[in-house]
């Protein structure tokens, strides 16, 4: 493998402009991927299983291998998922050590340099959610490459697509480096199809020699503990719904509404920078180009204006219905379904004539 990586690095540094049809042909076979999944509960998160629908795009005959890190039996669990999660997975790397049983980024990227310069990787990709945007820069670094993030959309093994200027404006990239080619991808923008899932094949479960492993890289940094809301409701970057509340909403009391909204549709609840910064929420339940990205099908906005560094976190919703008593709000211009009127009366109303959920 370590030969392909070599033998397309020089593909790479030769131009790729003039490659003809039966070398890049060629070149598509050469392609190899790595996926770091994220795991939670014996199961492997549904970003990390959005990251093979990526590497689907790059090559069909993509080999997939998904790393998975921690310790204990859920991460065992997790790999026997992630061995038969889809036909395009070639390998299951495990690497069972308790200094992977938090997303650190130190040990993490020291892993991440460890499993490429054995594997000789094309292509290395992680979802862009907290852990993947802590992680990949850093193991770039270690690996002498530059990240290519956010990405949206691959035309061709080394062409990407990823928004610029806060989604306004979609631009194309021509990675020309050496290997790996190293990306994060919005999770929201790539979806496994149904039928390749339901294809039975299990993939090889292979332990990590974590020999490398050094007391001084895993003490650069500590696990400290995990503050989360204790909440039935879905998370909010994978919910089919989503309830947002902006600065309208005028304190956390009356962010109770919206939670009470969200129960009764089984959906995620969300919140703008401003209502965050106001302290009515906390910032994990942040939307936008600085919290989380999402793209369910059906978000909900109740006293959110529209800035643009919301917008760009939502925009990708299949419908999207605004409320907000000021008809000129740019958060009109996005949705599908708008109703200019007290947020308040809106929500009464709403609560009063939609059943519990059973």
């Amino acid at each position: 493998m370590a030969m392909a990586a070599a033998l397309m690095a020089g593909a790479l540094r030769r131009g790729r402009a003039g490659v003809g049809g039966a070398s890049e042909m060629a070149l598509r076979r050469l392609v190899s991927t790595l996926i770091i999944a994220e795991h939670e509960g014996g199961l492997v998160k549904p970003s990390s299983l959005s990251a093979l629908a990526a590497a689907e795009a790059i090559a069909k005959e993509n080999k997939v291998s998904l790393l998975l890190g921690g310790s204990g039996p859920t991460l065992h669990k997790a790999a026997q998922h992630a061995a038969s999660s889809h036909p395009l997975v070639n390998e299951v790397l495990v690497a069972d050590s308790d200094v992977f049983a938090h997303p650190l980024a130190e040990p993490w990227a020291e892993l991440l340099r460890s499993v490429q310069q054995k594997g000789g990787y094309s292509h290395v990709i992680a979802s862009s959610t907290s852990f993947g945007k802590n992680l990949l820069p850093r193991a770039a670094a270690l690996l002498d490459v530059s990240p290519v993030t956010d990405v949206t959309a691959i035309s061709e093994p080394w062409v990407f697509v990823r928004p610029i200027y806060a989604g306004n404006a979609l631009c194309t990239v021509r990675y020309t480096g050496e290997s790996p080619c190293m990306m994060s991808i919005r999770s929201t923008s790539f979806s496994l199809a149904t039928e390749s899932m339901s294809e039975t094949k299990v993939a090889p479960i292979t332990q990590v020699d974590l020999s490398f492993l050094s007391e001084a890289s895993s003490r650069k940094s500590s696990w400290v503990n995990l503050t989360s809301q204790d909440t039935e409701r879905p998370d909010l970057a994978n919910a089919r719904v989503v309830v947002t509340g902006g600065r309208g909403l005028k304190s956390a009391e009356n962010f109770k509404l919206l939670e009470q909204l969200a129960e009764k549709l089984g959906a995620a609840v969300g919140a703008t920078r401003a209502a965050v910064d106001a302290g009515y929420v906390p910032n994990e339940l942040q939307v936008g180009q600085t919290g989380k990205i999402v793209a369910p099908e059906l978000y909900i906005a109740f006293g959110v204006s529209g800035a643009i560094q919301h917008l760009a976190g939502m925009r990708d919703s299949k419908y999207i219905v605004a409320v907000n008593k000021d008809a000129d709000a740019p958060i009109f211009q996005v949705a599908d379904y708008g109703i200019v009127g007290d947020l308040f009366q809106v929500l009464e109303e709403l609560l009063e004539k939609i059943p519990d959920k059973k």
